[in-house]
């Protein structure tokens, strides 16, 4: 009697430790189609529960249904990369989860399925143990669902094969490491993604506004560059926040490939241009002026978070690769951990900028610094028209006027790289000019250095090719031998036995007009890319963007872009390849494992 009243006892006080919901994928289901549900499991600290393998445990999580008529194959579970150890209760490594984990089941439904059955019930089995002991537990749960007349929907006729993200593993790993590893793998990701093209026109911009800023009475560069550095820091953090609240995982994609956004950041970086030309200054106006030193702080605090912005801004669609993660978890309504890694990572980020916002600002203070200090900012002008151009091409390339095609932004910039060359030696004056007497060599240098790259970029005019770097910036060219249609893919599919390679992308996105111009280019890879039925889906523009965005994240869990799966013809996914790597390598391996899968190799 003492003995069950102690496993009552036990089986109540383990029953609190873990808490389970369970959602299926859909609640309208017809026969013979798989229905996937989804196990929200949050599991005490210092408890744990067994994985799903049979083969890693005596006692593997499972499930069991009271009416085994309903499903015609069994389940098969998802979960993620469990924890290993050796159990000497077992006798035998065993793998285990702890903290908070998703577990999906499919199963597939007997086409002579109830039409009148509107619930079905099951338990769910599990193995609660702390360090000392276990104690076996089941809670039962029921699911809701409409069974209707119908054909089998292509889409859930057969159970995908596989659910492994590596991106999410490292991510839950990191997580499940402790805050420490979490940290540093935020703070690296964060070092990493300065490496991403986006970044780089925000360079002249920062050094051209600190530049103006350090010629006001009474600056602080020091303050200045910590506010920049701050602000980049908060809005970064909580404007992706807020994004994924309001606007789901793909907000801060769907705000960075805006074409308004994109438009009115071309006209800013049009308008700084002009004023660093000497054609006018921008100040408050005159009444404005006149308040107290207190009230001008204010208005010059006021503008460099106002660059802080347009910096997290321009910087959203390159960074979103580690950040599309977090926000996939803000957007489902667990905030600590996306709150955690945005602010580490954007502090990563906006180190440099700091320094590049310090050193302009002191740089301006030095004696006799005018005339070659107004030289700087002309150059910076001319860098910034070059930027916004970049801009001008995202609002033409979403809205498809046309206008600034690959020719026409190349063209401008040839142009821009020449005037500046000629600028230096002394040929253009602008208002705050004064006449050079003597060219020197560091002028001289510069030019050279701007005139022949302006003779380099002409080359892709005739030869039809630069650096990939520079194409990355370049609005992209129409390719041959691409679908931009799913649908349409799916039926070429079911007429020819190949793999379907998926690219999620963006007009706006320049890390994946990286990738089309560096690793798409490479002949081993064009070769591999003959074995697939070749898939471009954009999400940022186009009459299905929004229905190719909404499929990346229910589908893959990421809004990260850009973003590679290989399905099969009944769109079971076969392998997945995240975001932008300059090791061709390990994208060859990646289509090489791909074909692998499809032809039942591995």
């Amino acid at each position: 009697m003492k003995k069950y009243f102690f496993i009552l006892i036990l089986s109540f006080l383990f029953s609190s430790t873990v808490n389970f919901s369970v959602t299926p994928d859909r609640n309208d289901i017809f026969p013979g189609e798989y229905i996937k549900l989804i196990f929200e499991i949050e599991i005490d600290r210092g408890y744990f529960i067994y994985s799903t393998n049979p083969d890693h445990s005596l006692s593997p999580t499972s499930i069991i249904w009271p009416d085994s008529t309903i499903f015609s194959d069994s389940s098969i579970f998802f979960e993620p990369i469990p924890k290993v150890k050796f159990d000497p209760n077992f006798d035998m490594e065993v793998s285990y989860h702890t903290n908070a984990i998703q577990l999906h089941q499919y199963f597939l439904t007997s086409t002579a399925i109830d039409k009148e059955i509107k619930n079905i019930s099951g338990k769910l089995f599990y193995q609660v143990c702390d360090s000392i002991q276990c104690i076996r537990y089941h809670d039962d749960f029921m699911i809701n669902v409409d069974i209707d007349d119908g054909p089998i929907r292509v889409a859930y006729s057969t159970i995908p094969r596989d659910e492994n993200a590596s991106s999410s593993n490292m991510l839950q790993d990191a997580i499940d490491s402790g805050l420490i590893s979490f940290i540093f793998l935020s703070f690296g990701m964060g070092l990493l993604a300065l490496l991403t093209p986006c970044v780089f026109p925000m360079i002249p911009i920062t050094v051209s506004f600190f530049t103006k800023q350090g010629e006001k009475e009474n600056n602080n560069p020091l303050k200045s560059a910590i506010i920049y550095a701050l602000g980049i820091i908060f809005i970064f953090t909580s404007l992706g926040l807020m994004l994924a609240v309001t606007l789901g995982a793909s907000g801060a994609n769907q705000v960075a490939s805006n074409p308004y956004i994109n438009l009115f950041i071309a006209l800013l970086f049009v308008f700084f241009a002009f004023s660093l030309f000497g054609m006018y200054e921008i100040q408050a106006p005159s009444s404005l002026r006149q308040f107290s030193l207190q009230n001008e702080d204010k208005a010059g605090v006021a503008g460099i978070l106002f660059m802080a912005l347009t910096f997290t801004l321009t910087s959203f669609t390159c960074t979103v690769q580690f950040v599309g993660l977090l926000l996939v978890a803000a957007s489902q309504g667990s905030y600590l951990w996306p709150i955690i890694g945005m602010s580490i990572f954007s502090f990563a980020f906006s180190l440099p900028f700091f320094f590049l916002a310090l050193f302009p600002q002191y740089l301006s203070r030095l004696p006799k610094s005018g005339q070659w200090m107004n030289s700087i900012k002309v150059t910076m002008g001319f860098l910034e028209l070059g930027a916004a151009m970049k801009f001008f091409s995202n609002v033409d390339l979403v809205w498809e006027i046309g206008f600034f095609t690959y020719n026409v932004v190349l063209v401008t910039w040839i142009i821009l790289s020449i005037l500046t060359g000629i600028y230096l030696l002394g040929l253009i004056r602008f208002p705050h000019d004064m006449k050079i007497n003597k060219i020197g060599m560091s002028r001289v240098s510069l030019s050279i250095i701007f005139i022949s790259f302006g003779l380099y970029l002409s080359n892709g005019l005739y030869a039809g090719k630069t650096h990939g770097l520079i194409e990355s910036y370049l609005p992209p060219k129409e390719e041959k031998g691409w679908i931009e249609d799913y649908k349409e893919a799916l039926l070429v599919a079911a007429e020819h036995p190949k793999p379907i390679f998926l690219d999620f992308t963006g007009y706006t996105c320049t890390n994946c007009r990286w990738m089309e111009k560096n690793i798409f280019t490479e002949d081993k890879i064009k070769e591999l890319f003959e074995e697939f039925i070749l898939v471009r889906l954009y999400t940022d523009g186009g009459e299905n963007a929004k229905e190719y965005q909404q499929m990346e994240i229910d589908r893959y869990k990421t809004a990260a872009l850009p973003f590679y799966v290989v399905i099969d013809k009944n769109e079971n996914k076969i392998n997945t390849f995240h975001g932008m790597d300059p090791d061709v390598n390990k994208f060859i391996d990646f289509l090489k494992k791909s074909l692998n899968k499809f032809n039942g190799d591995i």
